[in-house]
């Protein structure tokens, strides 16, 4: 444990509301969530020391394209940042390429042959595809689409409900963009930030050319310090400011509170560095992955910020810096990132790799004898009720098997949305179609529940029963 503290700080006794960040504007504090507060975050400041040689491209990071994408390269192919990889033969125009310049060294595939990565080894010296110039002020919205599905763009948009790749002839009632996340050990998006303001900027005035609605931007009015100015100062957008615990970074969440989604609208989402690299589209005229990636987690000598391209190789990234072997590697947080081994590639739209230790041992009346101090959300732990500033060396432990799926209102104390998550997932469970609609299915993707599933108390693979009622929803149209 380190960090614990009896009495709280004077930054806890200030409402985290009320701290002038916005100016005077409308502050959304929402009560529900926790912090879960682990060892190992990264310092503010880029290392430039870690480094990687290989990258892919790993089409099921794109959710809702075919599982055998038409692939246009072969191995032993030399290809420039930003040529063309596979696209969905659903859609054909809209191209998928490659994030580094190098050669194509390995087409892995998975269950029934699905393409898994396209692996390339990166030049030393990065080469670009140079894109045509394309000027924003004079071109009406169908020239833009047509210019981002060629050069990649496109396939940086996200759309909800469902979270799937935005479609072709989609346009969107919104868009909206978080500016802070509070996972665990999650980046601060200001030092993500800090020098970019340009290609952000460049990047909202794209955005706000695809829809007739708003570009909303969720900025963090209950940080120690003021967001960056690149936030606070973005034009062409409407600002909304939150304060409170986890998930109140979710852009779900924040979406929930600015203009909810229906059955019938269709909303898109991108993160901070896909603005970044959708701005450099304009302003370089390149296709450029360059993003900061926070490596986290108490199983790392050295926590640090690391510059890199979209999909490095996580072995690479972590080479000298695991403190032992028997570890979990995480593309993203805990609560909803995905298992990685260091053969594997961080996720296209990640930028946190987190390290924490297995939890592969048994605690003989674990349930009876608390005595291993652990985050939690129940004041019936010593450690939680007395020292909640305490920071905890998390694992994978379950502390116990999957059990009957019984109502206890855990859920709803931590999901600050207008949802009743648990009668949600038994309608997925039972294959209620109406029920699951009802109960706003539309609103949720898998990290606005992540939370939930930390909390329950049956062991409920919620996030894997609301991927599955998505799906349902989506394939019923």
């Amino acid at each position: 444990m380190a960090g614990f503290s009896i009495f709280p700080s004077v930054n806890e006794l200030v409402s985290p509301g009320k701290r002038g960040f916005s100016g005077g504007e409308k502050v959304t504090v929402l009560k529900k969530g926790f912090d879960i507060k682990l060892e190992g975050a990264a310092p503010g400041n880029i290392d430039g020391s870690a480094s990687a040689n290989t990258f892919a491209m790993q089409p099921p990071n794109f959710r809702g394209i075919a599982p055998i994408p038409k692939v246009v390269v072969e191995i032993g192919d030399n290809v420039k940042a930003g040529d063309h990889l596979f696209f969905n033969k659903k859609t054909p125009d809209v191209k998928y390429v490659a994030p580094v310049s190098g050669e194509v060294v390995a087409i892995n595939r998975g269950d029934r042959r699905s393409i898994t990565e396209i692996v390339i080894l990166a030049d030393k010296q990065q080469q670009y595809r140079q894109l045509p110039a394309f000027d924003l002020g004079k071109s009406s919205r169908e020239e833009l689409a047509n210019y981002l599905f060629d050069t990649g763009g496109w396939t940086l948009l996200r759309s909800r409900p469902f979270d799937t790749v935005a479609g072709m002839h989609d346009v969107p009632r919104d868009i909206f963009i978080s500016t802070f996340d509070t996972a665990p050990l999650a980046p601060n998006l200001d030092i993500v930030v800090e020098g970019q303001g340009e290609a952000f900027q460049k990047g909202l005035d794209v955005l706000a050319k695809l829809t007739p609605g708003q570009v909303h931007l969720g900025l963090n009015a209950g940080g120690k310090k003021a967001p960056s100015p690149v936030f606070a100062e973005a034009k062409n957008v409407q600002k909304h400011w939150f304060s409170g615990k986890h998930p109140a970074g979710n852009v779900g969440i924040q979406i929930h509170h600015i203009a909810p989604i229906t059955p019938s609208c269709t909303v898109w989402t991108l993160g901070v560095q896909e603005v970044i690299v959708l701005g450099k589209i304009f302003t370089e005229g390149r296709w450029n992955t360059e993003r900061v990636v926070a490596l986290t987690g108490a199983e790392l000598d050295e926590p640090k910020y690391v510059r890199t391209l979209a999909g490095a190789n996580v072995g690479e990234l972590l080479k000298g810096n695991l403190s032992g072997d028997n570890v979990r590697l995480i593309s993203g947080d805990v609560l909803s990132g995905q298992k990685k081994s260091a053969a594997n590639f961080l996720n296209f739209f990640d930028d946190q790799l987190t390290v924490i230790e297995e939890g592969n041992y048994y605690e003989m009346f674990g349930w009876l004898l608390p005595s291993k101090p652990v985050p939690t959300v129940s004041k019936s732990i010593p450690s939680a009720a007395l020292f909640p500033n305490t920071l905890y060396k998390g694992d994978t432990n379950m502390h116990g098997e999957k059990r009957a799926f019984v109502m206890t209102g855990e859920y709803e104390s931590v999901l600050p949305m207008d949802i009743y998550p648990q009668h949600l997932m038994k309608a997925v469970l039972t294959n209620d179609y109406e029920k699951m609609e009802g109960l706003g299915i539309h609103e949720l993707v898998e990290e606005d529940i992540a939370l939930c599933e930390f909390v329950c108390t049956s062991k409920q693979p919620l996030q894997k029963i609301l991927r599955t009622g998505l799906d349902m929803m989506n394939e019923q149209g």
